[in-house]
């Protein structure tokens, strides 16, 4: 039997699991809290302890399971190809595998969104990214650029808008609005904002936690929620129009949208599905047949997806001298790219 083990690796949280060769779990997901990033200061060191947390105790259940292949989708891998193969290294050591391979989380979010197949996937969670791959293997990555220079309509863009409308309500600046009581139920006075938002080392993470509280605000009818929302659902449509013309290709274009920034429902979707019906370039928005577990799944155990020219593999190579049998490993690279 196969084993791989899947892994996505964001800024919020990371979830592992442990898959055998006929597509089933041999354990259920377990999510640990995630890191900020492989492009961030120390980045392979917190996105190696993040993923030991979440897959060592799933390989401790099963000892007599090895697994064949691992895969990881990070935030920030396609801003840090070397700290990708860096931390694909450290895991070929660490989890005893064949080969393990690491990737942006966008990527295998585009793979198991459409099955490893060509199209546009937009992933929006803490951040945003719209990851396009045509026929014809034309690649394009749209946004994607982090917290604080891109990542527009995301659940921290989101969440930092919200915070700032309810500081400028307090302030005087600008309009009442029923974030101010929201803000102050979920992190305190606002003289506390700035202090509570960089504790615990992931601003992102903590700004973001408050995009459900927009969200409810603008489907309760706040105008400056959702003024918000709307502005969230405008730029990520933006996002998605970019990668389709880019990827261009003479027919329609899969489409699809995946993510936990999902979860906030029409407030958010409504205007999105509205901004992608005006595309010039015939779409055609699809349902994600999987999330991005099922991707790095997919890229763990197939290197000929058109996904692969973007992802980090190293395999253990095993040399065995004939008389006596004598094994030696090392680490061979694939693929040097990471985007």
């Amino acid at each position: 039997m196969t084993t791989a083990v899947a892994v996505d690796l964001g800024k919020t949280g990371c979830r592992a699991v442990l898959w055998n060769d006929d597509g089933g779990h041999a354990q259920r997901v377990h999510e640990v809290p995630g890191a900020p990033g492989l492009a961030a200061d120390d980045g392979v060191a917190t996105a190696h302890a993040a993923v030991r947390a979440a897959v060592l105790p799933l390989l401790d259940r099963e000892p007599s399971l090895r697994p064949a292949a691992v895969c990881v989708g990070a935030a920030g891998a396609a801003a840090a190809p070397e700290a990708a193969h860096a931390l694909a290294r450290l895991l070929l050591e660490d989890l005893a595998a064949n080969e393990v391979a690491v990737t942006s989380d966008a990527v295998t979010a585009h793979a198991g969104a459409l099955g490893g197949r060509t199209g546009v996937v937009l992933a929006i969670g803490t951040g945003s990214v719209a990851i396009g791959i045509g026929d014809d293997g034309s690649y394009a990555r749209v946004d994607g650029w982090g917290p604080w220079l891109g990542d527009e309509g995301s659940d921290a863009w989101i969440g930092a808008a919200g915070l700032r409308a309810a500081l400028r309500a307090h302030d005087g600046r600008g309009p009442g609005t029923a974030l101010l009581a929201a803000a102050v139920k979920r992190f305190g006075e606002p003289g506390l904002l700035p202090s509570a938002v960089g504790r615990g080392g992931n601003p992102a993470r903590t700004v973001a936690s408050f995009a459900p509280d927009v969200a409810r605000a603008a489907a309760a009818g706040d105008t400056t929620a959702n003024a918000i929302v709307r502005s969230a659902a405008a730029a990520l449509g933006e996002t998605v129009l970019a990668a389709a013309r880019r990827i261009g290709g003479g027919g329609a274009l899969a489409v699809t949208v995946t993510g936990g920034l999902t979860g906030l429902g029409e407030p958010l979707l409504g205007p999105l599905r509205s901004a992608l019906a005006g595309s010039p370039h015939p779409l055609d928005p699809r349902p994600p047949l999987g999330d991005p577990l099922d991707g790095a799944r997919l890229l763990a155990l197939d290197a000929s997806a058109p996904h692969e020219p973007h992802v980090a593999r190293v395999r253990r190579a095993t040399l065995t001298a004939p008389t006596p049998p004598v094994t030696t490993s090392a680490v061979s690279q694939e693929c040097a790219c990471a985007n």
